[in-house]
C-alpha cells in the first residue's frame, strides 16, 4: 500500500470511528494509519504520522475541530482535512471552512462517495455537498473581500468559478488552455485582492457571492 492514501480518524464518538475504519480498510487504495478523540490528540497525532487526509468531526470535547484545523495550518506539511460531522448549521459551516476545511460532509453520507470524497480532497479538490452549498447562500453578515469582487480581472473571476467548481490547478489549466504556473498566479492574485487565506475561503466567497459580483454586462 505504498500509494495508498494515508488517513487519519479524529472524532470523540469510538463507535463512529471503528465504524469508519472498518469500512475505509476494505478499499485497496486507502490506509488508516491512526485514531484520535479530540482535536488536540489529532494535531499531535497528524505531527506524528503524517496523514494525507483527516477526518474530522467539528463539535468534540477540549480542542474542537475548528481549532484543530487552525493549528493543523501552521504543521510543516498540513494534511487536506474533510469535516465529516452531523451539524449542519451554518454557524458551523462557515467557521471550518474558513479555518482550511477542504471538504464537508455529513455523517450520513453514503460510505462509497466517503470514499470518494477523500480521494477527491486528497487530489486537491475542494469538496461541498449541496446541503452544505445551500447554508452557504443564507446571509450571515459581512464576509471577507465583500465588495472587492469588481476588482477581478475577466480571466481570474473565470479561475475563481472553477476554484468554487472543485476544480485542482492541474484542471482548471487544462480548461482554461494555460500553464499551471499562470494558475497559480491568478490564484495567488484572487487570493490578495479579496484578502483570503487560500482556496478553499475562495470557494466559499464564491459560493456566498455567486461568482457574479463586478461581472462585465454581456
Amino acid at each position: 500500500m505504498a500509494d495508498a492514501i494515508r488517513v487519519l480518524l479524529v472524532d470523540d464518538h469510538q463507535v463512529v470511528r471503528r465504524g469508519l475504519r472498518t469500512f475505509l480498510e476494505i478499499q485497496d487504495d486507502i490506509e488508516v494509519v491512526g485514531e484520535a478523540a479530540d482535536g488536540a490528540e489529532g494535531v499531535a497525532r497528524a505531527e506524528e504520522l503524517g496523514p494525507d487526509v483527516i477526518l474530522m468531526d467539528v463539535k468534540m470535547p477540549g480542542m474542537d475541530g475548528v481549532e484543530a484545523l487552525r493549528r493543523l495550518r501552521e504543521l510543516d506539511h498540513p494534511a487536506r482535512v474533510l469535516v465529516v460531522t452531523s451539524f449542519t448549521e451554518q454557524r458551523t459551516v462557515i467557521p471550518a471552512l474558513r479555518a482550511g476545511a477542504a471538504g464537508y460532509v455529513y455523517k450520513d453520507i453514503d460510505p462509497d462517495a466517503l470514499a470518494g470524497a477523500i480521494r477527491s480532497v486528497h487530489a486537491g479538490h475542494i469538496l461541498l455537498q449541496p446541503e452544505v452549498a445551500g447554508a452557504l447562500l443564507a446571509p450571515e453578515g459581512t464576509a471577507s473581500g465583500q465588495g472587492r469582487g469588481g476588482s477581478l480581472t475577466d480571466r481570474e473571476r473565470e479561475v475563481l468559478a472553477l476554484i468554487a467548481d472543485g476544480r485542482s490547478n492541474r484542471e482548471i489549466a487544462r480548461a482554461l488552455v494555460l500553464s499551471e504556473k499562470t494558475v497559480k498566479t491568478h490564484v495567488s492574485n484572487i487570493l490578495m485582492k479579496l484578502d483570503l487565506a487560500d482556496r478553499t475561503q475562495a470557494a466559499l466567497w464564491a459560493v456566498r457571492h455567486g461568482n457574479a459580483e463586478g461581472s462585465p454586462p454581456g
